[in-house]
């Protein structure tokens, strides 16, 4: 693995950080808190940087199976923290989350997880 494919590896671990304790938030206060939108928008954002530098450093930039899962991964993520964040705007801080918008943040994070393990074995398995 090069440096850049180095420092997406790191920032990505970051994200997952990141976004997994805005997620667990979320779902244990059933709220939308400042720590909440502000984990999971940090979440996003360095997710989005990581996927840059793993193009970036990547010897072979065409789709693959990993590849789809995190592009895919990254877009139900984004669409998720959208949703949130209308909440806020619509409701203010520590606005209650309806049950449907819970259970998406549920897949959109496991989802997410399931794209950060496989891209962990394809590193372990090279």
């Amino acid at each position: 693995m090069n440096s850049i494919s180095i420092t997406g590896a790191f920032i990505i671990t970051l994200s997952l950080l990141s976004y997994g304790i805005g997620s667990i938030s979320l779902q244990r206060f059933r709220m939308v808190s400042p720590g909440v939108l502000w984990f999971l928008t940090l979440g996003v954002v360095l997710d989005i940087v990581a996927t840059i530098f793993m193009i970036v450093g990547a010897k072979n930039p065409g789709f693959t199976l990993h590849g789809f899962l995190g592009y895919s991964a990254l877009l139900v993520m984004l669409i998720d923290v959208i949703f949130i964040w209308q909440i806020y705007y619509r409701e203010n801080i520590n606005a209650h989350v309806g049950k449907k918008l819970l259970t998406y943040s549920k897949i959109a994070y496991g989802w997410w997880i399931v794209a950060y393990i496989t891209g962990s074995l394809l590193i372990i398995w090279r």
